[in-house]
């Protein structure tokens, strides 16, 4: 070989070697032990047909430049399994216990697939961890009450899964929650106190809570949702504070007791209380500004207040009102701006709608099985009366 040849074959084998060292010096960057703990998060799951999430996990490189893992010097601090956009297919397999052993993680989320078992109780270990996303796959029993260690945690999101038990009152202690969404599981037993008074959300609905509301939410609260549960009880020393909410949803309980007057000055978009024991008369003190009420399948009397006319939905069908209804709310439903008007299965004796008025087809009335013959006949939801009005011989027994 001569002089240029063996130039040739020494920078061939320092490349090489800076090649090698630049291959060392990846597998540098991470902690050995966070290393290993992605090495066995991996093993535990798989891409479900149509998923390449995990295509760029070859752990020759560096586990830095992984499709969904973020560090920090050599710390691994996010960790988002899963394609996150809509539509795609999620992941298989388990949450291996290896979670716990990445100590600076602040933020686990996992999207929506078919990852099964129960939540690991490593998870605990994270102290620095604020968001907690694990949602719609099929995680299964207790939610551990030693979350509760984390201190720090700021979203909690265990929704749309299969998981039973009681929701531990460690969790309610949390001093930096913003928000708790828990619905779409099996949760039981009470709703526990929640005393960060930074909690902004509150999704419980669709479990089966029994009890009654803890007088302890915090006045940040801007989005509750309890519907679907069994739960009971007046709520109006609770709901009454919580004067920043813009979405409420009480819907499917068996709550009792008046409608307190005040939450309809709230900032409310969206009121849904149906399918309760409501009762008594609702008076609000002004204008009602909420888009949507919902008051429907209660127990609630007296008659229908003019500040409703507002409101663009109103559903007030299945309860006890009596009297006139009110002509502000004929005058809105005629311009269109009352879209939906259900008035149906109460004691109301007269509405004042020329027959042969007509209805704006972008709005819907239905007023049957009342106190009176309907003026105007309008189409109603599939499910309702088949007479038209109500027994005369019912209305003489109410008094209202």
């Amino acid at each position: 070989m001569g002089k240029q040849g063996r130039k040739r074959l020494f920078s061939y084998a320092l490349f090489l070697a800076a090649l090698f060292q630049c291959r060392f010096l990846a597998f540098a960057i991470l902690d050995p032990l966070d290393f290993l703990a992605l090495q066995l998060i991996r093993k535990s799951m798989n891409d479900l047909p149509g998923s390449s999430f995990f295509a760029s996990w070859d752990f020759t490189s560096d586990p830095c430049n992984f499709t969904g893992v973020y560090c920090e010097s050599d710390k691994v601090i996010a960790l988002n399994l899963g394609d996150p956009r809509a539509g795609f297919p999620g992941l298989t397999g388990r949450l291996d216990t290896a979670i716990g052993k990445l100590p600076a993680l602040t933020e686990f989320s996992l999207v929506p697939g078919r990852v099964f078992g129960s939540l690991p109780m490593s998870i605990s270990r994270l102290e620095n961890l604020r968001v907690l996303a694990i949602t719609r796959n099929f995680i299964s029993g207790d939610i551990p009450a030693s979350l509760g260690r984390l201190r720090r945690l700021k979203t909690l999101d265990l929704s749309y899964n299969r998981l039973t038990g009681k929701i531990p009152r460690s969790i309610g202690t949390l001093p930096e929650l913003t928000n708790v969404l828990l619905c779409h599981n099996n949760l039981s037993g009470s709703v526990p106190p929640f005393l960060s008074q930074a909690l902004t959300r509150l999704d419980l609905k669709r479990n089966a809570l029994t009890g009654s509301l803890p007088n302890s939410f915090s006045p940040s609260l801007q989005f509750l949702s309890l519907s679907w549960n069994q739960l009971t009880g007046p709520v109006d020393s609770v709901v009454s504070r919580l004067d920043q909410l813009s979405f409420l949803d009480l819907s499917f309980n068996r709550f009792t007791g008046p409608i307190p007057d005040r939450i309809f000055s709230f900032p409310l978009t969206n009121l849904h209380l149906q399918r309760n024991s409501f009762y008594g008369p609702v008076q609000p003190g002004d204008q009602v500004k909420i888009s949507t009420v919902d008051l429907s399948h209660n127990m609630l009397s007296g008659r229908i207040s003019p500040m409703f006319s507002t409101v663009q939905n109103l559903y007030l069908n299945h309860n006890r009102f009596t009297g006139q209804v009110p002509d502000s709310l004929v005058d809105r439903l005629l311009s269109a701006s009352l879209q939906t008007l259900y008035l149906q299965h109460n004691f109301l004796t007269g509405i004042g709608i020329n027959p042969t008025a007509e209805i704006p087809q972008s709005t819907s009335l239905c007023i049957q099985y009342n106190c009176m013959v309907p003026p105007v006949q309008t189409p109603c939801p599939l499910k309702f009366e088949t007479q038209k009005t109500r027994p005369t011989s019912l209305c003489h027994e109410w008094k209202g």
